[in-house]
């Protein structure tokens, strides 16, 4: 099946890797680079976290989320290159004037995901010690989700499209997408150039374009996120460490070479702008809060991007015709990509009849204005 794909953010590149794996002819179209660009798959964390975020998930974003923390460890053996994928876990933590908060999201979490033994577990200070020595000097307990994992994004990308370029697949960089449209025979993606716009026909298309796709869905609304990278020789944490904080839920996740990605903040607003200071006074000091090492850490640089919400900030698949437009995954691309893009290969494949377990994540409605 001859298949277009509009975005190449981290669901198109994935859904083009496994189409591609499934012998069919897959060709990408994407406003940026092969390996780099504004892509908010650039600016993310890429943490696999269902659990320990559990607190604020709908039961559909909860149930992709641990459907692709299972799958990852299978995708990281496909994909070509280092991603960084490591699986120490995540830790919870909070400060004593913010146990209110904590108890509070601790309930959630029971609440919500129910998670066994084996998902969370919380240690004292003793066993804390075990695991991450240089942080029981300020934390008396902490939650502990051993299963989760995280990536690199800033290398999964660039791999993804080296991968792809090699098996052959076309990929249409620096493309203006101007629509993406279809029926029940097959899709089109329009792209606008000098001289005029140029159709490309498919037997099936892909629109993953997040935020670019407004044309087809606008009440698509962007997320502004921030983070901050610091290099901080005088820190070893190992693992994904998540802080209670009155505005945020503040992460700390390891790099390579001593780096550090502090994030993230979280505000209804589509400004692209650089960073704000309340926000990078906020991110710092709480990193120097959880660790004194961070005091003397060098920032590297900082990062600002829009996440792409719908209304719910549920993800949705909106299916007409021949196109799937695939949207909404707001600040967890990573973590249900995935399962995700295994659902639109089923989809792809099986047709209408498909049966999803997530049935809620496809519509064939208009639930949203211009949908």
């Amino acid at each position: 099946m001859k298949i277009g794909i509009a975005g190449a953010g981290i669901v198109g590149r994935l859904s083009a890797l496994l189409l591609q794996q499934r012998g069919h002819q897959v060709t990408l179209f994407d406003r940026d680079g092969i390996d780099n660009g504004s892509a908010c798959s650039y600016t993310a964390a890429g943490m696999l976290t269902p659990v320990s975020e559990s607190d604020v998930y709908e039961p559909l974003v909860y149930a992709l989320g641990q459907r692709s923390l299972r799958r990852w460890p299978e995708l990281v053996q496909q994909i070509n290159g280092e991603v960084f994928y490591h699986t120490g876990g995540s830790l919870v933590v909070a400060h004593r004037q913010d146990q209110a908060d904590y108890h509070r999201f601790l309930q959630a979490v029971e609440s919500n995901a129910q998670p066994t033994a084996e998902q969370m577990t919380m240690l004292d200070q003793a066993q804390l010690a075990e695991l991450e020595p240089e942080l029981a000097a300020r934390f008396h307990r902490a939650a502990y989700m051993p299963g989760e994992a995280w990536l690199c994004p800033c290398c999964v990308m660039p791999t993804l499209g080296d991968q792809l370029v090699a098996a052959k697949v076309p990929f249409h960089t620096y493309s203006e997408i101007a629509a993406v449209t279809g029926n029940e025979v097959g899709g089109e993606i329009v792209v606008a150039g000098r001289s005029g716009e140029r159709r490309h026909a498919f037997d099936c298309v892909i629109d993953s374009r997040g935020l670019g796709a407004r044309e087809a869905l606008p009440a698509l609304r962007g997320v502004r996120g921030e983070i901050i990278w610091v290099r901080a020789p005088g820190v070893k944490i190992d693992r994904l460490v998540r802080l209670m904080h009155p505005r945020y839920r503040i992460y700390i996740v390891p790099r390579r070479d001593d780096l550090y990605l502090i994030g993230a903040t979280q505000i209804e607003s589509e400004d692209r702008s650089e960073i704000s200071v309340r926000s990078s006074l906020e991110l710092l000091s709480a990193a120097y809060s959880v660790h004194p090492g961070f005091a003397e850490a060098r920032v590297i640089k900082t990062d600002v991007n829009l996440r792409p919400a719908l209304p719910d900030n549920q993800p949705k698949i909106f299916s007409a015709g021949k196109v799937l437009r695939v949207n909404g995954l707001f600040r967890h691309g990573y973590m249900m990509a995935p399962a995700i893009c295994d659902e639109l290969v089923a989809r792809i494949e099986q047709g209408e009849g498909y049966q999803s377990d997530f049935a809620e994540l496809f519509t064939q409605d208009k639930p949203y204005a211009g949908a």
